[in-house]
């Protein structure tokens, strides 16, 4: 019997290896790295046409939140539930999360676990395989997705393949997992037939997931449950209770679950899939010019090959390279061997360890209300360019530290200062001192564009005292 098939979205993960674009703040999974739509919208867009697919779980950071609600909204997607992780604990609480949820409703839903950054280039043989994991999965298995491997990658683990399942053609019981081999293991595995790659995907029974994991992992799911318990509600998010969640051991589905159960199956996955772990993964999967390049933005190349050139903010030229990353954003500039995109990840760790902000956020910061960019800053001062979407508000807060001076480009703005609510057009300008409470608002559908000029002893985004915030932020 045909069971109705709920997505997990999991869209933690913080995208180091494709530094300079994603960022802690801004992670791949939210970007346009391959198509007009980010990643998380790429894998909520091929669900469409699947057959008994409801809405979907989201499990998230907390930090995210407004960024994956406001990309799902773009989509016109109504979530059924968006779970907000206080910290991160890998992939078999989150989906316990999501498992937990939608037992509410409906134990015995498939569900159709995600990550929400991977790359597929054929969704119709994506949605093909979703139908036989599921169908699988609702028999009582729980079932992997495994890739069919192209070459002897190794930077996937492996899944053997063990016996046929009846009835179901390219579906097997799963013979083991197999850790990132060298090069010689995974030839090895190519020549003798029967490996997949672990694409970290999931058909499972939301009941007989939680089974197992109680039966395997009994005190993940004690602290999961708990942490469900003492969820509270967050505007449209589902916040788990900190404290319980924090207990929680973290730990992937993969090795909690998936390589001790009994239950395991693996169906093929041939649908052109990437993990987008790496700029060389997208030159790979990219469309190639005759001399191997792969360009996104403004770029002009002479005499070079093998190339990935992203240029998302200037104009950039390449001559006679060959082999090479180029990946430029307004503040930082990657330039590397592609045999060493895997590394980039160091530079993140270096830039972290030195307490600088390039990995932390582009000049470019999202809010829910819209976004502020970084034109300039010095000692006692900085200046900022923000935009307020239609209908939004900033919250009602003051600043101990710095006082502050606004100009309206376009748009009409209305102000609170102190007792005063004024509406300002283009070309004037208010001046907010040091302590004042005020407000920022758009209650006009269209955009509102204005500079800010901040000066004073302390000019950090955390000098904010909120007293009101339609966005639910401490």
């Amino acid at each position: 019997m045909r069971k109705r098939i709920i997505p997990v979205i999991l869209c933690g993960g913080s995208g180091s290896r494709l530094w300079p674009t994603s960022r802690r703040l801004l992670p791949k999974q939210y970007l346009p790295l391959v198509s007009e739509h980010t990643l998380l919208q790429d894998t909520l867009l091929r669900l469409r046409g699947l057959e008994d697919c409801g809405a979907p779980i989201g499990v998230l950071n907390h930090e995210h939140r407004f960024l994956a609600a406001e990309q799902m909204q773009e989509l016109g997607i109504a979530p059924r539930a968006m779970l907000l992780e206080p910290v991160g604990r890998n992939t078999a609480p989150a989906v316990a999360a999501a498992a937990l949820q939608a037992c509410i409703d409906d134990p015995d839903a498939v569900l159709l676990v995600l990550p929400a950054d991977h790359l597929i280039l054929d969704p119709a043989a994506f949605r093909q395989t979703v139908q036989k994991a599921a169908a699988i999965a609702a028999g009582g298995l729980l079932v992997a997705f495994g890739i069919a491997p192209t070459h002897p990658a190794t930077g996937f683990g492996y899944i053997e393949a063990g016996e046929p399942i009846a009835n179901h053609p390219d579906a097997f019981r799963i013979q083991r997992f197999v850790e990132k081999p060298s090069e010689e293991r995974a030839r090895a595995f190519l020549a003798q037939g029967g490996y997949f790659w672990n694409g970290g995907m999931f058909a499972l029974q939301a009941s007989v997931f939680l089974e197992e994991l109680g039966r395997l992992r009994p005190e993940i799911l004690a602290a999961t449950r708990a942490a469900m318990k003492g969820a509270v509600r967050d505007l449209d998010f589902l916040r788990l209770d900190r404290e319980a969640f924090l207990a929680c051991p973290a730990d992937s589905i993969d090795y909690a679950v998936m390589e001790h159960t009994r239950l395991g199956a693996v169906v093929r996955a041939d649908m052109g899939w990437s993990d987008v772990g790496s700029w060389s993964a997208l030159w790979e999967t990219g469309r190639q010019d005759a001399s191997g390049n792969v360009t996104r933005g403004d770029v002009w190349l002479h005499d070079a090959s093998r190339c990935y050139v992203r240029a998302d903010a200037r104009h950039v030229s390449v001559l006679g390279a060959e082999d090479l990353v180029i990946v430029e954003t307004d503040d930082a500039l990657l330039v590397a061997t592609r045999s060493r995109a895997q590394d980039v990840k160091e530079v993140v760790e270096r830039l972290d360890r030195q307490k600088r902000s390039e990995h932390v956020s582009h000049t470019r910061v999202y809010r829910p209300w819209g976004y502020y960019e970084s034109v300039d800053a010095g000692e006692r001062f900085q200046v900022k360019r923000m935009m307020v979407k239609p209908g939004q508000s900033l919250s009602l807060q003051l600043h101990r530290k710095r006082a502050e001076h606004w100009v309206v480009v376009s748009g009409t703005a209305t102000v609170t200062r102190g007792d005063e609510t004024t509406t300002l057009k283009e070309n004037q300008s208010t001046f907010i001192p040091v302590g004042t409470k005020h407000r920022l608002q758009n209650k006009t559908d269209a955009p509102l564009f204005l500079i800010e000029v901040q000066s004073g002893s302390y000019l950090g985004e955390d000098d904010i005292e909120r007293f009101e915030d339609r966005y639910g932020r401490a």
